[in-house]
């Protein structure tokens, strides 16, 4: 049940993510810096996407830097957005930083939740 919860919630913050970057500007919401709104939704999309799918982690580690390209790159298409190498990098190291910290706590889950030996 937890890791279908993790998994809609993937598929979620993505077709967010694909719509709050390729609708018209006019149409993207505004609640913080937009290097802060960046950082953020794609460190949470990189978290996510590697509790959803531990077990190849270092795929959706590619995954979240590959959408991060993907969808600025997209931007090109769009009458009244741009394209910017300074916006992918940003993205893609907060999916990064993301993927990364979920690993990271996975790690320590499994460490701490391993069986003692000794009971």
């Amino acid at each position: 049940m937890t890791r279908t919860l993790l998994r809609l919630s993937v598929f979620v913050i993505l077709a967010t993510l694909v719509f709050v970057t390729l609708s018209p500007i006019g149409l993207r919401p505004m609640v913080a810096p937009a290097n802060v709104e960046r950082m953020c939704a794609y460190a949470l999309f990189g978290f996510l996407l590697i509790l959803a799918y531990p077990r190849r982690w270092y795929l959706g580690l590619m995954a979240g830097m590959a959408v991060a390209g993907i969808l600025e790159f997209g931007q090109e298409f769009s009458p009244t957005r741009h394209a910017r190498t300074a916006d992918f990098v940003v993205k893609a190291a907060a999916a990064a930083f993301g993927s990364l910290a979920a690993y990271l706590v996975l790690a320590a889950y499994a460490r701490f939740e391993r069986p003692s030996a000794t009971r």
